[in-house]
């Protein structure tokens, strides 16, 4: 299938000095027939099909298996995970340099993305293995797999992330690429919930991690090598950047002069805060303060995942029609009411099924209704910082999109390294102990709601006030004009 060659530009002050139809790629809805463009979305999509079924995993599970499974302290899970992401963190910068200036006849980023995706799927599986040895023993182990584990996937994903601002100069495609992205990771996360649900009906048992593991290992590797190769024929053609002889602190200087890509930073860097405390608690949450089985625990996770795949399509809807920062806000909105309405929420009677009364009925109805306003809201934090992303490296005129992509991923693991720390921190601080059948004390139980309701929502506010001078311009009217 052979894609037109695009005519490229030949340097930062002709792209800057272009007009709209002349910088249009082979891959621009305009220009690109609909089978090359399917293949292209549906490729795209499957690159984050399997990382995402891992994150999410990682997200929801993998506290529960160093505390409940591999019995560390909720402080040394926090640190672990903190740990490995700042190591992680330091590898962004490094891969986005490099995958700027490799050069080869597939692109700068397709190389990375075939190279690295068996290593990874090895290397996310092994983080599901429990080690012998004592408390410590397991802790090193289980850094070192994850710093393996987490560098291997910044070669994968960031270099993955940097290609819709190469391919295309459509808004429209850009949004419909990230909305691919985010549609296949979030049904895969969907398998991988089902998949946990069935494998994971005790959070204690350490084999049935790992063979969660081994399977979302195999989808990660498969799924990646399918990407690459159904991208390649556009990702080899796409436009590369223009780069510049400098050092370290030009660059540094460069990104803190981008105000449109500090923007999206602070909005990327809020939101996914918020996203990921609300996932490492919810386990926590459902069983401990909501008083639901273990086994309903997995299962009710799956509503979350369908309302966010929803909210993808409404989303990328009204983005389309009354621009990104307005589906922002309204998708937003609905999520703070879910968090808020989560924090507030009456337990069931554990003593009765959680079907076996009317009460129980109704409160667990009232869970299910925050938990979709939160899924349904969730979903902004997917798909509008990355469909945002490429506004903010086109204003810079070298277009380094690894760069950006860097720091962009750079920041959120930092940030979120910390808050998981400070996670497992106030978990232990409140009393939290994760062994079956202990009362948690009230001072847990108020953290936990806290985790799970007030601190996501004051992040997704601030979120919010960072992108109040966000320059829409009405760029989404444009794109419909094409």
């Amino acid at each position: 299938m052979a894609y037109p060659r695009p005519q490229p530009l030949s340097s930062p002050a002709a792209l800057a000095s272009a007009t709209p139809a002349s910088t249009l790629r082979p891959t621009d809805p305009d220009l690109l027939p609909k089978a090359q463009r399917r293949r292209l979305l549906l490729s795209y999509g499957l690159g984050d099909a399997g990382t995402g079924m891992a994150a999410s995993l990682i997200g929801f599970y993998l506290f529960i298996f160093y505390t409940s499974a591999a019995g560390l302290p909720a402080w040394m899970a926090g640190l672990v995970l903190m740990v490995a992401r700042l190591w992680d963190a330091m590898n962004d910068p490094v891969v986005g340099w490099l995958s700027d200036h490799t050069r080869t006849r597939w692109g700068p980023r397709l190389p990375w993305i075939f190279v690295s995706a068996v290593p990874l799927g090895a290397a996310m599986a092994a983080m599901w293995w429990l080690p012998p040895g004592g408390i410590w023993m397991k802790f090193w182990v289980f850094v070192a797999i994850s710093v393996l584990a987490n560098s291997l996937y910044t070669c994968v994903n960031l270099p993955y992330s940097a290609l819709p601002a190469e391919l295309t100069e459509s808004t429209t495609l850009r949004t419909q690429l990230n909305t691919s992205r985010f549609t296949g990771s979030i049904i895969a996360s969907l398998i991988g919930i089902v998949l946990g649900g069935i494998l994971l009906k005790d959070h204690h048992i350490a084999g049935n991690y790992l063979r969660l593991g081994l399977l979302s290992g195999t989808v990660i590797a498969v799924c990646t090598l399918l990407c690459a190769w159904g991208i390649a024929p556009a990702a080899r053609l796409a436009s590369q950047p223009q780069l510049e002889s400098g050092s370290t602190r030009r660059q540094l200087r460069r990104v803190r002069s981008n105000g449109r890509f500090l923007m999206v930073l602070g909005l990327y860097l809020m939101l996914w805060c918020a996203l990921q405390i609300m996932q490492t608690a919810a386990l926590i949450y459902l069983p401990v303060v909501m008083r639901l089985p273990e086994s309903w625990s997995n299962w009710i996770l799956l509503p979350f995942q369908i309302m966010t795949l929803v909210g993808l399509q409404i989303w990328t809807r009204v983005a389309a029609v009354r621009g990104r920062v307005q589906a922002l806000r309204w998708g937003t909105s609905l999520w703070i009411v879910g968090c808020l309405a989560a924090m507030l929420m009456l337990p069931l009677d554990a003593a009765v099924a959680p079907t076996g009364s009317l009460g129980n009925g109704v409160r667990l109805v009232m869970l299910l209704a925050a938990i979709l306003l939160v899924g349904l809201g969730a979903s902004t934090a997917y798909l509008i910082p990355w469909s945002l992303l490429p506004d903010a490296i086109d204003a810079d005129p070298e277009k380094p999109a690894g760069l950006f992509s860097a720091w962009m991923v750079l920041g959120q693991k930092v940030c979120i390294s910390v808050a998981l720390f400070l996670f497992g921190n106030l978990m232990s601080l409140s009393g939290y102990q994760a062994s079956r059948g202990i009362l948690q004390p009230d001072s847990a139980l108020v953290a936990i709601r806290l985790c799970m309701g007030l601190i996501p929502a004051v992040l997704v506010v601030l979120g919010l006030v960072i992108m109040r001078n966000w320059p829409e311009r009405g760029l989404h009217l444009q794109a419909q004009s094409r």
